[in-house]
Protein backbone atom coordinates (compact mmCIF):
# COMPACT_ATOMS: atom_id res chain seq x y z
CA UNK A 1 0.00 0.00 0.00
CA UNK A 2 1.51 3.21 -0.92
CA UNK A 3 -0.05 6.55 0.27
CA UNK A 4 1.48 9.91 -1.34
CA UNK A 5 0.14 12.02 1.65
CA UNK A 6 -1.96 14.18 -0.99
CA UNK A 7 -5.17 12.74 0.47
CA UNK A 8 -4.26 12.79 4.47
CA UNK A 9 -6.50 14.59 6.94
CA UNK A 10 -4.91 18.05 8.86
CA UNK A 11 -3.16 16.51 11.62
CA UNK A 12 -5.52 17.76 14.36
CA UNK A 13 -9.17 18.73 14.20
CA UNK A 14 -11.60 20.09 16.95
CA UNK A 15 -14.10 17.66 18.68
CA UNK A 16 -11.78 14.76 17.95
CA UNK A 17 -10.15 11.97 20.00
CA UNK A 18 -6.95 10.53 19.00
CA UNK A 19 -5.42 7.60 20.10
CA UNK A 20 -2.04 8.28 19.76
CA UNK A 21 0.90 4.94 19.97
CA UNK A 22 4.00 6.40 21.72
CA UNK A 23 7.08 4.31 21.58
CA UNK A 24 8.02 1.92 23.74
CA UNK A 25 11.79 2.00 24.39
CA UNK A 26 13.09 4.17 21.67
CA UNK A 27 11.71 7.57 20.97
CA UNK A 28 12.97 7.41 17.20
CA UNK A 29 9.62 4.88 17.22
CA UNK A 30 7.39 7.89 17.52
CA UNK A 31 5.75 8.37 13.86
CA UNK A 32 5.99 12.38 12.28
CA UNK A 33 2.33 11.85 12.08
CA UNK A 34 1.90 11.10 15.92
CA UNK A 35 4.30 13.95 16.64
CA UNK A 36 2.26 16.69 14.66
CA UNK A 37 -0.62 15.19 16.52
CA UNK A 38 0.84 15.59 20.13
CA UNK A 39 1.97 19.04 18.93
CA UNK A 40 -1.77 20.47 17.35
CA UNK A 41 -3.82 18.72 20.29
CA UNK A 42 -5.83 20.69 23.10
CA UNK A 43 -5.55 18.30 25.75
CA UNK A 44 -2.99 14.97 26.59
CA UNK A 45 -4.33 12.64 28.16
CA UNK A 46 -1.73 10.22 29.83
CA UNK A 47 -1.20 7.56 32.44
CA UNK A 48 1.44 9.43 34.35
CA UNK A 49 1.96 13.42 33.66
CA UNK A 50 5.50 13.04 34.73
CA UNK A 51 6.55 10.20 32.25
CA UNK A 52 4.84 11.55 28.92
CA UNK A 53 5.53 15.31 30.49
CA UNK A 54 9.10 14.20 29.90
CA UNK A 55 8.86 12.58 26.82
CA UNK A 56 7.04 15.79 25.64
CA UNK A 57 10.26 18.05 27.05
CA UNK A 58 12.66 15.64 24.89
CA UNK A 59 10.62 16.57 21.72
CA UNK A 60 10.16 20.52 22.47
CA UNK A 61 6.36 20.09 22.85
CA UNK A 62 4.21 21.77 25.56
CA UNK A 63 0.40 20.87 26.25
CA UNK A 64 -2.14 20.61 28.52
CA UNK A 65 -1.94 17.39 29.99
CA UNK A 66 -4.92 15.93 31.81
CA UNK A 67 -4.16 11.99 34.62
CA UNK A 68 -5.92 9.17 32.77
CA UNK A 69 -5.44 5.87 34.17
CA UNK A 70 -6.88 2.56 35.91
CA UNK A 71 -7.85 4.33 39.18
CA UNK A 72 -9.73 7.53 37.56
CA UNK A 73 -10.41 5.86 33.76
CA UNK A 74 -14.37 5.37 34.14
CA UNK A 75 -14.65 9.17 35.80
CA UNK A 76 -11.62 11.44 33.35
CA UNK A 77 -13.36 9.46 30.42
CA UNK A 78 -16.87 11.14 30.74
CA UNK A 79 -14.88 14.21 31.51
CA UNK A 80 -12.39 14.15 28.38
CA UNK A 81 -15.90 12.55 26.15
CA UNK A 82 -17.41 15.94 27.29
CA UNK A 83 -14.29 18.66 26.35
CA UNK A 84 -14.50 16.71 22.77
CA UNK A 85 -18.01 17.48 22.40
CA UNK A 86 -17.57 20.44 23.34
CA UNK A 87 -15.02 20.90 20.63
CA UNK A 88 -11.75 20.48 21.74
CA UNK A 89 -9.05 18.28 20.16
CA UNK A 90 -7.77 15.67 23.04
CA UNK A 91 -5.14 12.83 21.92
CA UNK A 92 -4.71 9.91 24.80
CA UNK A 93 -1.12 7.83 25.39
CA UNK A 94 -0.51 5.45 27.61
CA UNK A 95 3.57 5.32 29.08
CA UNK A 96 4.21 3.59 25.97
CA UNK A 97 2.93 1.68 23.19
CA UNK A 98 -0.47 1.53 22.23
CA UNK A 99 -3.10 2.82 24.86
CA UNK A 100 -5.92 0.71 24.97
CA UNK A 101 -3.74 -2.52 25.39
CA UNK A 102 -3.44 -3.81 28.54
CA UNK A 103 -3.23 0.04 29.21
CA UNK A 104 -5.93 2.64 29.76
CA UNK A 105 -7.61 4.04 26.46
CA UNK A 106 -10.81 2.02 26.63
CA UNK A 107 -13.12 3.38 28.40
CA UNK A 108 -12.17 6.93 27.21
CA UNK A 109 -12.94 5.21 23.08
CA UNK A 110 -16.17 3.49 24.29
CA UNK A 111 -17.60 7.03 25.55
CA UNK A 112 -16.78 8.62 22.52
CA UNK A 113 -18.13 6.21 19.99
CA UNK A 114 -21.21 6.15 22.86
CA UNK A 115 -21.60 9.66 21.53
CA UNK A 116 -20.66 9.18 18.12
CA UNK A 117 -17.64 11.32 18.67
CA UNK A 118 -15.01 11.13 15.86
CA UNK A 119 -11.63 8.92 16.94
CA UNK A 120 -8.74 8.57 14.90
CA UNK A 121 -6.35 5.70 15.77
CA UNK A 122 -2.44 7.28 15.25
CA UNK A 123 -0.89 3.88 14.83
CA UNK A 124 2.65 2.66 15.60
CA UNK A 125 4.76 1.20 18.93
CA UNK A 126 3.37 -1.89 20.75
CA UNK A 127 5.22 -4.19 22.30
CA UNK A 128 3.13 -7.06 21.40
CA UNK A 129 3.35 -7.15 17.58
CA UNK A 130 6.93 -6.14 17.96
CA UNK A 131 7.75 -9.26 19.55
CA UNK A 132 5.69 -10.97 17.06
CA UNK A 133 7.40 -9.55 14.27
CA UNK A 134 10.84 -11.12 15.35
CA UNK A 135 10.74 -14.19 17.49
CA UNK A 136 9.79 -16.55 14.60
CA UNK A 137 7.13 -18.26 16.04
CA UNK A 138 3.58 -18.54 13.74
CA UNK A 139 1.79 -15.29 13.20
CA UNK A 140 -1.13 -16.36 11.07
CA UNK A 141 -3.34 -16.19 14.14
CA UNK A 142 -2.37 -15.67 17.81
CA UNK A 143 -4.47 -15.13 21.06
CA UNK A 144 -3.55 -11.94 23.42
CA UNK A 145 -4.39 -12.65 27.10
CA UNK A 146 -2.71 -9.36 28.46
CA UNK A 147 -1.39 -9.51 32.40
CA UNK A 148 -2.09 -12.88 33.95
CA UNK A 149 -3.20 -13.11 37.15
CA UNK A 150 -0.67 -12.41 40.05
CA UNK A 151 -1.62 -16.38 41.84
CA UNK A 152 0.82 -18.77 40.36
CA UNK A 153 -1.99 -21.01 40.76
CA UNK A 154 -4.29 -18.57 38.37
CA UNK A 155 -1.28 -18.52 35.77
CA UNK A 156 -1.16 -22.76 35.76
CA UNK A 157 -4.71 -22.85 34.87
CA UNK A 158 -4.46 -19.95 32.06
CA UNK A 159 -2.04 -22.10 31.12
CA UNK A 160 -3.59 -25.70 31.25
CA UNK A 161 -6.55 -23.97 29.65
CA UNK A 162 -4.57 -22.90 26.56
CA UNK A 163 -2.27 -26.30 26.56
CA UNK A 164 -3.66 -27.23 23.41
CA UNK A 165 -4.58 -23.98 21.96
CA UNK A 166 -3.84 -24.58 18.13
CA UNK A 167 -2.13 -20.68 17.49
CA UNK A 168 0.35 -19.03 19.26
CA UNK A 169 -0.39 -17.16 22.92
CA UNK A 170 0.86 -13.40 23.46
CA UNK A 171 1.39 -12.00 26.88
CA UNK A 172 2.80 -9.59 29.29
CA UNK A 173 4.59 -10.45 32.32
CA UNK A 174 6.11 -8.43 35.19
CA UNK A 175 9.68 -8.92 35.89
CA UNK A 176 8.74 -9.52 39.50
CA UNK A 177 7.12 -12.74 38.22
CA UNK A 178 9.08 -13.81 34.48
CA UNK A 179 11.68 -15.87 36.37
CA UNK A 180 8.68 -18.29 38.34
CA UNK A 181 6.68 -18.19 35.34
CA UNK A 182 8.80 -19.73 33.22
CA UNK A 183 9.16 -22.51 35.28
CA UNK A 184 5.31 -22.55 35.34
CA UNK A 185 5.46 -23.30 31.67
CA UNK A 186 8.12 -25.79 32.04
CA UNK A 187 5.79 -27.57 34.24
CA UNK A 188 2.44 -27.02 32.54
CA UNK A 189 3.56 -27.51 28.95
CA UNK A 190 6.94 -29.20 29.21
CA UNK A 191 10.20 -28.35 28.47
CA UNK A 192 10.12 -28.87 24.78
CA UNK A 193 7.25 -26.27 23.92
CA UNK A 194 8.32 -23.78 21.70
CA UNK A 195 8.16 -19.95 23.55
CA UNK A 196 9.87 -16.85 23.26
CA UNK A 197 10.21 -14.45 26.02
CA UNK A 198 11.74 -10.47 25.02
CA UNK A 199 12.64 -8.08 27.56
CA UNK A 200 13.09 -4.32 27.07
CA UNK A 201 11.61 -4.37 23.14
CA UNK A 202 13.55 -1.54 21.18
CA UNK A 203 15.63 -0.33 24.15
CA UNK A 204 19.40 -1.24 24.85
CA UNK A 205 19.02 -4.29 26.82
CA UNK A 206 16.78 -5.88 24.24
CA UNK A 207 16.60 -9.56 24.22
CA UNK A 208 15.14 -12.67 22.60
CA UNK A 209 14.94 -15.65 24.27
CA UNK A 210 13.79 -18.48 21.59
CA UNK A 211 13.67 -21.83 21.80
CA UNK A 212 12.28 -24.98 23.64
CA UNK A 213 11.29 -23.78 27.51
CA UNK A 214 13.31 -25.50 29.42
CA UNK A 215 16.10 -24.15 27.35
CA UNK A 216 14.78 -20.44 27.93
CA UNK A 217 14.10 -21.35 31.65
CA UNK A 218 17.92 -21.67 32.63
CA UNK A 219 18.84 -18.83 29.75
CA UNK A 220 16.54 -16.55 32.01
CA UNK A 221 17.66 -18.00 35.38
CA UNK A 222 21.78 -15.91 33.89
CA UNK A 223 20.15 -13.09 33.23
CA UNK A 224 19.23 -10.13 34.31
CA UNK A 225 15.47 -10.01 35.17
CA UNK A 226 14.93 -6.04 35.11
CA UNK A 227 13.10 -4.83 32.36
CA UNK A 228 8.98 -5.53 30.56
CA UNK A 229 8.61 -8.88 29.27
CA UNK A 230 6.41 -10.09 26.34
CA UNK A 231 5.70 -14.09 26.35
CA UNK A 232 4.79 -15.72 23.14
CA UNK A 233 3.54 -19.62 23.80
CA UNK A 234 3.77 -21.85 20.18
CA UNK A 235 1.11 -24.14 19.41
CA UNK A 236 2.53 -27.79 20.88
CA UNK A 237 4.26 -29.56 17.87
CA UNK A 238 5.89 -26.42 16.49
CA UNK A 239 9.58 -26.21 16.40
CA UNK A 240 11.93 -23.83 14.70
Amino acid sequence: MSDSGADSPPAVRGGHLYVVATPIGNLGDLSSRALATLGGVDVIACEDTRTTGAMLSRLGIRRELVAYHEHNEREAAEQLADAIASGRSVAVVSDAGTPGLSDPGFRLVRACRRRALPVVPIPGPCAITAALSAAGLPTNAWLFLGFLPPKSAARISALTRYRDFEFTVALYESCHRIERFSGEIVEVLGPDRCICIAKEITKLHETFFVGPAGEVRDRLARANLKGEFVVLIAPAGFTL
